[in-house]
């Protein structure tokens, strides 16, 4: 138990009265009396009542309670299992700046209840305690001196403590004045809605605080052990991967698990409190007439999908009552078809004399391997029929098995060879060819973003040049970062497409990431998506931001948080499509969006290669950059507590969301752009209906790939200026790095991009055709944002316009951007 106290001169003189209590007790307030005197008794408490002492009737566990042969007889005849709610020493955290009467009289009922005390005088202080503690020193009570704010903020601190991890159920009593009951209610209200479970009039006499506190011990702690298991149980069923939807006694749905979104194709917010009614195709009063409420129901009901026609499916229904006889709740469970009953039915029974391959007629025997070949194949192929795929190369594979069953052996073989290269994960790589012999520019662009070092290796290096890259912590407090109302105006427009990314980094001195990166962390909940205080999140981006390198002109924490903005605005589009995305996907995907470029060295992978640099060494020159990001980002995130954004979460979730993050940094590496390209189309193209297969795994692998690579390269499809000042910021850091690699004899990964010859319009528009125009295409075509598709090819025109009119150079694109956005003409 916490118990926060001020220090009050004037509080022996006070009214020592306990009264008007508040909060989640049932026992009625006890009437006021004259404030010079004392009360006689402080109202019914829940271990006894007017039958006389009793026992407590919660369960707690088997040695709690006295045995008794009737309980007995009622305990064999439970037809369900109960899981116990824990009964653990409790333990009380003191809140008071000062000792004083008040303090030491809740510290002696303490005592009395055998509740373990320990005692804070300041909220960061009490906060630590909670951080810090372990399984067996977590705390049951907080008691909170609210008698004056100056000292100690009640509802500030219990807002604290309701976001730290495992203090959701706390129990949280505020000592307030006499006074406090005598004013308008807001105030009451508003320590009510922070979480404080009950406010009690401050009193120093040890015989009221000890009624008090074995109230509270009864009516208030005990209920919160019993709901802290329930969220186990519910735990355990949001994990299920059978479909379960409980709903209340008018069939309205109050709880569904996470396998009903891929069952309805609808996410959770949009399941629940829908009637039944609009989910069963049968009325479910006439399945379970009033004369049958109490019976189980199980049977097939035809299944409404989103988007999709009505499916049969097995459910079966248990009512539940909670109060009483009459079944306050249903318990609906549904067996998704495909399961593995119907799998193993599905594949092809034996036959009585094998063909094909499994029998050479010419031979005249059985060849061991033929068989176990040929018997494989038939299992694979029923088992790939049975699987919801639609993708062209998995027909194509359907076909030539097919065809396969009635050809000769040495035809067999052949289409067996053509199988094997189609499995190949290399299937979608492209080869490297040159692209347009008349454009070096645009060859030389493209050339070095889709293909990896090895092509270098030939060419000399040198051990002059090492990049290298080191963490750096911050020492700027988030507390001190106020957003001013332009920043915030700013902000009100996050979301759409034409928001302003440079002008809130002109605004914000530098700090885009921080500022865009808080505002998405607000705008998608991502604190109670992760269970943790926003102070965390705030700690967080102010390190993510000082790891970009500012002496970048284009990687640095603007870009990142260009990313982000983008990553936002496609999730709020999918939203808006109905597409199946959680918070917690939101969430991940907006962490990968704001880290997947940090310490970036303003340099490509391929230079790092070729000056044989640490991190090159380190990642065995594959993925060097894209795996170092990842890599820093967890680094940092998880070596300092009061950062870690995961600490929180679960084991599993920690480990999912830590491999989709990784994943999806990895993804926005160029040089298998044309490969996940490929599969996308291939999954999500105008021939599959997308929505049958993005609830799959793999398909929201592709989906989130997609998300993050077409955020990180969108910039030929933002607005004219602000395309035009990306591409001068592009071209400022590669040219860059051609100048150190002309300087210390490195190999030259682009020989065009040289700032006193290379045209930006031509790079600009080999870039667009090649990488930027089918992506952006086929992201269009399954988020809908025609937007995209209208900048870009009003860029494109604007680049070819450049070009004819000789605007080339730096200087030239610096000169039209004066034209284009008058406030750009102070970039650097």
């Amino acid at each position: 138990m916490l118990i926060v106290s001020e220090d009050s001169t004037s509080a022996r003189n006070e009214a020592t009265i306990v009264g008007h209590h508040v909060g989640e007790s049932t026992e009625p307030p006890i009437e006021e009396q004259n404030e010079d005197e004392d009360f006689e008794g402080t109202g019914t408490s829940s271990s006894s009542g007017r039958y006389g002492p009793r026992k407590s009737s919660l369960a707690l566990t088997p040695e709690d309670e006295t045995f008794d042969s009737s309980q007995h007889k009622a305990l064999m005849d439970i037809q369900y299992p109960t899981v116990l709610p824990p009964n653990p020493q409790l333990k009380a955290l003191l809140m008071f700046p000062k000792v004083d009467g008040i303090c030491d009289a809740f510290r002696k009922a303490c005592e009395r209840e055998h509740v373990e005390i320990t005692h804070s005088k300041s909220k960061m202080e009490a906060l630590d305690l909670l951080q810090s503690s372990n399984i067996n020193d977590s705390y049951n009570l907080l008691i909170i001196d609210a008698r004056n704010s100056k000292f100690l903020d009640a509802e500030d601190i219990t807002r604290c403590v309701r976001h730290t991890s495992g203090y959701q159920f706390t129990t949280i009593i505020a000592v307030v004045k006499k006074s406090f009951f005598e004013k308008e209610q807001p105030q009451l209200i508003a320590l009510l809605d922070a979480g404080v479970n009950r406010c009690i009039i401050g009193t120093s006499k040890e015989e009221i605080c000890c009624t008090e506190l074995r109230q509270i011990l009864h009516s208030i702690v005990r209920p919160h052990n019993v709901m802290s298991t329930q969220q186990a149980l519910y735990t355990a069923l949001h994990r299920l991967k059978q479909v379960l939807i409980i709903t209340d006694e008018i069939h309205r749905i109050q709880y569904a698990n996470k396998s009903t979104e891929r069952l309805l194709n609808m996410r959770l917010d949009e399941i629940i409190s829908r009637p039944i009614q609009e989910i069963l195709v049968s009325d479910v009063s006439t399945i379970m007439p009033q004369s049958k409420l109490n019976k189980e129901f199980d049977g097939i009901l035809t299944v409404k999908r989103k988007g999709h026609d009505g499916t049969a499916m097995h459910v079966r229904i248990v009512p539940v009552a909670c109060i009483g006889r009459t079944p306050t709740h249903f318990v609906f469970n549904f067996d998704e078809p495909g399961s593995q009953h119907d799998f193993i039915a599905s594949l092809p029974q034996p036959k009585e004399a094998p063909r094909g391959s499994l029998h050479s007629i010419r031979r005249g025997s059985y060849d061991v391997r033929s068989v176990a070949s040929d018997g494989l194949r038939r299992t694979s192929l029923a088992k790939l029929t049975s699987l919801p795929l639609e993708a062209p190369i998995t027909k194509i594979v359907n076909l030539l098995s097919q065809i396969q069953e009635s050809c000769s052996n040495d035809e067999a073989k052949l289409i067996d060879r053509v199988l094997e290269f189609l499995k190949r994960e290399g299937l979608y790589s492209p080869q490297m060819k040159e692209i347009r012999p008349d454009d070096p520019i645009a060859t030389d662009l493209i050339g070095a973003l889709l293909t990896g070092p090895s092509i270098y290796s030939s060419r000399r290096s040198s051990n002059d040049s090492i990049i290298r890259v080191a963490n750096r912590t911050s020492v700027v407090n988030p507390i001190k970062i106020k957003p001013n109302s332009q920043v915030e105006d700013l902000l009100e427009t996050s979301l759409t497409w034409d928001f302003d990314i440079f002008k809130l980094e002109e605004i914000t001195g530098q700090r885009p990431l921080y500022y865009l990166g808080l505002d998405m962390v607000r705008r998608f909940d991502m604190c109670a998506t992760f269970n943790i205080d926003e102070d965390t999140f705030k700690r967080w981006l102010v390190v993510i931001e000082d790891n970009y390198h500012q002496q970048n002109s284009y990687h640095n924490s603007s870009h990142a948080a260009d990313v982000m903005q983008a990553t936002g605005a496609f999730i709020n589009q999918l939203a808006k499509k109905d597409f199946v995305m959680d918070r917690m996907d939101e969430a991940i995907a907006l962490i990968a969006a704001a880290a997947h470029d940090i310490d970036h060295p303003g340099r490509s992978s391929a230079f790092l290669c070729n000056s044989k640099s640490p991190l090159a060494v380190l990642y065995n020159d594959l993925t060097v950059l894209e795996s170092h990001h990842a890599a820093t980002m967890f680094k940092l995130t998880l070596g300092d507590d009061k950062i870690n954004i995961f600490k929180n979460l679960d084991k599993e979730s920690y480990k999912s969301a830590r491999a989709v993050i990784i994943d999806m940094i990895l993804a926005t590496e160029m040089t298998r752009h044309f490969e996940h390209l490929a599969k996308f189309v291939s999954v999500f193209g105008s021939d599959v209906e997308a929505r049958d297969v993005q609830m799959e795994d793999e398909g929201q692998v592709l989906i989130r790939r997609m998300l993050i690579k077409v955020a990180d390269v969108s910039n030929p499809s933002r607005p004219q200026p602000y395309c035009v000042e990306w591409a001068r910021r592009i071209a400022e850091e590669y040219f860059t790095q051609t100048d150190e690699e002309k300087s210390k004899g490195l190999p030259i990964v682009m020989p065009m991009f040289d700032r006193a010859t290379c045209s930006i319009p031509k790079s600009q528009i080999g870039f667009i055709e090649y990488i930027i125009q089918d992506m952006m295409h086929a992201w269009n075509g399954f988020i809908d944002m025609p937007e995209l598709i209208t900048y870009m090819q009003y860029n494109y025109s604007q680049w070819k316009k450049f070009e004819e009119q000789g605007i080339l150079t730096l200087a030239d694109i610096k000169s039209k951007l004066t034209t284009l956005n008058p406030r750009k003409s102070s970039s650097k």
